[in-house]
C-alpha cells in the first residue's frame, strides 16, 4: 500500500470529522489537496468562481446542518478572498475549517511571489489559526483545528505550504477521536437559585430571545406561560421563536416592529435568552430595569447591558431547570397590555404600503416579499442579502419551525445571499432554496451565479432590483445628505440569466409577479426572477436622526423604519383572542 502524503492525510481527517464538501478555487499550492479530494470517497470538491463565495457557502452549510464545513484558498490572493466569508461564519458561530494554502516553506519570510502570512491575517476571525511548517505536525494541528471549530463554534484556519502537502505523512501519526458535536451546558445550582429569586420577586417579566433559543421553542413557551411574560426577539431569533407563539410582541432594533421595545422597557425584569443583540440603545438602562442574561458563550454575558445576574448555560437546559422551580404568576395584566400594544402598533404600520399596492409600478418591494412568503415552500431555506432585503425578510417572511432564514445578520456583509444559497442547496437538492438578493449584493458576486449553473443547483434567485444601494441612500437621507454614488446602472438580469443557460424572467408589473414566481419555483434548475422595485418604497418617520440608522447601530427610537408587516398582523390579532374576557 502506497504511503500517504500530507495532503491525503489532511483530506482523510476532514472526512472523518464529517466534512462532505470542500469549497474553493483550485490553484498552485492548493493542487495536491484538490487532487487528494478527487481520489478520496466521501468528499467532493465544489468549484466556485470566487473564494469569498466558498467561505459564505461553507458557513451556510455549517449553520444549517450544525456540522463542520470546509473551504480552501490557494496561496496569497486566493486565501485572502476567504476572509470576509470567514468573518461572517465566525460571528455566526458556524463551525468552519478553512485551509489557507501557503507559498513554498523555504521561501516564507523572503518576499516571495504572492507571499502573505495567513497564520497572522486570520487570527481575528478564528478561534485557532496555525501554520504547518513540518509534516510531523500532522495530523495534530488539523485535529486541534477541528476541535476548536466544533467545540467553540466558529472558524479554524490551517495554513499549509504546497510543498509540504506533497511530502510523505508521518509513519505513525498520532490520531484521536474527534469531537463532532457540542455538549449542552447546564448552569450551576447557585446561578439557578439566584435567577429563581429574581423572577419570583418581579411582577412584570419580559423575555428577549436570540439565536441561542434554537431548539428551545417548547421550553420558552412553557416558561412564558408560567410567568405570564411577553416575548420579544432579535432578528437572529425570529426563525426560532416567532412561530406558534401566543406571547409574541415583535422584534426590537432598527428593523423592529410591534411592542418589543415597550415590553423590554416597561418590565421589572428583562431576561435576555441566547442573544448577543448589539444595539444597546434599544435596551433599557441598567438600574431602571433589572436584567439577567443566559448564554452558552460566557464572553457574551454583560457586554451589551449592565447585568444584575449573568448565567452561563444553554437556554434550553436553563429553562428546564427553572420551570419547575419558579412560582407561577397569576396576573396576565402586563402580558395582555403588551399583546394589545403589539397588535395596535402593527395595525398602524401595515397601512404604510397597502393602498393599491397590487397596482403600483414600480412594484413595492414589500408586496414582492409578501407574495414570496405566500408562495414559497413551508420548509424553504431563505438566504437574505444585507441592506433592504434584511428589512423585507424581517417584516414579511413567516417562520413556522421548518423554514430557515440565513443572512449576514452579525457581520453585515453585502453579497452574502447568493453564495450562502450554494451551500444551502448542496445539502439537499430537493429542498427549495430562495436567495433574496438586492441588485447591489447580487452584482458584487454575480460570477457565482455561474456556479449554480455549473453544478445544476436549483436555487431560485429573487432579485429586488431598485437600481440603488437602498440602505446607503437611507443613511444619507437621514443625515441630510443628497444621495451620491448609490445609483446602479443595471442590465436586464433575466436576459443575462438566460444567456448563461438558466431560467430568467423580468417582472415590471404587479399582475405578473405571482405567475413569474410560480414558474421559477416549478423550474427544475437554477432560476432568476428580476423584479423591478420602487427605490422610494420605504416610508420614513418624520423624526429620525442620522445616528439611528448609520451602520445599523445607534437608536433611541422605538420603531425606526416604518412599513408593512405582512402576516404578522394576522398573528398578532389571533393572539389577542388568548386574553381572557372579564
Amino acid at each position: 500500500m502506497a504511503k500517504q502524503n500530507v495532503a491525503e492525510q489532511f483530506v482523510d481527517i476532514l472526512v472523518r470529522a464529517g466534512v462532505q464538501r470542500l469549497y474553493g478555487v483550485v490553484g498552485d499550492s492548493l493542487n495536491p489537496v484538490v487532487d487528494a479530494v478527487r481520489r478520496t470517497p466521501g468528499i467532493d470538491w465544489v468549484q466556485v468562481r470566487h473564494e469569498e463565495a466558498a467561505a459564505f457557502a461553507a458557513g451556510a452549510e455549517a449553520q444549517l446542518t450544525g456540522r463542520l464545513a470546509a473551504c480552501a484558498g490557494s496561496c496569497g490572493p486566493g486565501n485572502l478572498h476567504l476572509i470576509n466569508g470567514l468573518y461572517d461564519a465566525h460571528r455566526s458561530m458556524a463551525p468552519v475549517l478553512a485551509l489557507a494554502s501557503q507559498i513554498p516553506s523555504s521561501e516564507i519570510g523572503l518576499g516571495y511571489f504572492q507571499e502573505t502570512h495567513p497564520d497572522r491575517l486570520f487570527r481575528e476571525c478564528s478561534h485557532y489559526c496555525e501554520l504547518i511548517s513540518n509534516p510531523a505536525q500532522m495530523p495534530r494541528v488539523l485535529q486541534t483545528a477541528v476541535q476548536h471549530a466544533v467545540g467553540r463554534g466558529g472558524v479554524s484556519v490551517v495554513a499549509l505550504p504546497g510543498d509540504l502537502a506533497s511530502q510523505p505523512a508521518p509513519d505513525k501519526p498520532t490520531e484521536h477521536a474527534l469531537v463532532t458535536a457540542r455538549p449542552t451546558v447546564r448552569p450551576g445550582d447557585a446561578e439557578i437559585d439566584a435567577l429563581v429569586r429574581l423572577i419570583d420577586d418581579a411582577d412584570k417579566v419580559t423575555l428577549f430571545c436570540g439565536s441561542g433559543t434554537k431548539g428551545a421553542h417548547p421550553e420558552v413557551m412553557q416558561f412564558a406561560e408560567r410567568i405570564k411574560a411577553p416575548i420579544g426577539h432579535a432578528l437572529r431569533g425570529k426563525e426560532w421563536i416567532q412561530y406558534d407563539n401566543p406571547y409574541d410582541v415583535g422584534m426590537s432594533g432598527l428593523l423592529g416592529y410591534g411592542a418589543a421595545y415597550e415590553a423590554t422597557h416597561e418590565c421589572d425584569l428583562l431576561l435576555l435568552l441566547g442573544t448577543d443583540f448589539p444595539y444597546n440603545a434599544f435596551l433599557p438602562d441598567g438600574g431602571k430595569v433589572r436584567i439577567a442574561q443566559v448564554d452558552v458563550r460566557p464572553e457574551h454575558l454583560g457586554r451589551r447591558s449592565q447585568l444584575d445576574l449573568a448565567v452561563w448555560g444553554d437556554v434550553r437546559e436553563t429553562l428546564r431547570c427553572l420551570v419547575p422551580r419558579v412560582r407561577p404568576k397569576k396576573s396576565r395584566a402586563f402580558l395582555d397590555k403588551m399583546l394589545k400594544k403589539h397588535a395596535d402598533a402593527l395595525e398602524g404600520v401595515v397601512k404604510a404600503y397597502t393602498r393599491k399596492v397590487e397596482k403600483h409600478t414600480p412594484l413595492h418591494p414589500e408586496y414582492v416579499a409578501a407574495v414570496l412568503d405566500e408562495l414559497a415552500d413551508d420548509d424553504a431555506v431563505f438566504t437574505v442579502d444585507t441592506g433592504m432585503c434584511n428589512v423585507w425578510a424581517a417584516r414579511y417572511l413567516t417562520p413556522n419551525g421548518r423554514r430557515r432564514i440565513i443572512g449576514s445578520f452579525s457581520h453585515g456583509s453585502m453579497a452574502n445571499a447568493l453564495p450562502q444559497a450554494i451551500g444551502a442547496q448542496l445539502i439537499d437538492r430537493g429542498r427549495q432554496v430562495v436567495s433574496m438578493s438586492g441588485d447591489g449584493g447580487f452584482t458584487m458576486l454575480m460570477g457565482d451565479f455561474l456556479t449554480l449553473i455549473q453544478h445544476d443547483l436549483p436555487v431560485k434567485v429573487v432579485l429586488f432590483n431598485n437600481s440603488s444601494l437602498g440602505m446607503v441612500e437611507l443613511e444619507m437621507l437621514v443625515a441630510g445628505l443628497p444621495s451620491y454614488g448609490t445609483h446602479n446602472h443595471n442590465p436586464d438580469f433575466a436576459a443575462i440569466a438566460r444567456a448563461a443557460g438558466a431560467y430568467g424572467v423580468r417582472v415590471e408589473k404587479p399582475k405578473h409577479l405571482a405567475g413569474a414566481l410560480k414558474e421559477a419555483f416549478a423550474h427544475q434548475g437554477p432560476a432568476l426572477v428580476d423584479v423591478v422595485t420602487d427605490p422610494n418604497a420605504l416610508s420614513i418617520p418624520p423624526k429620525i436622526k442620522a445616528e439611528m440608522v448609520t451602520g445599523f447601530a445607534l437608536s433611541a427610537s422605538k420603531i425606526v423604519l416604518d412599513g408593512g408587516v405582512g402576516r404578522m398582523l394576522q398573528m398578532a390579532r389571533s393572539n389577542l383572542r388568548n386574553i381572557p374576557r372579564p
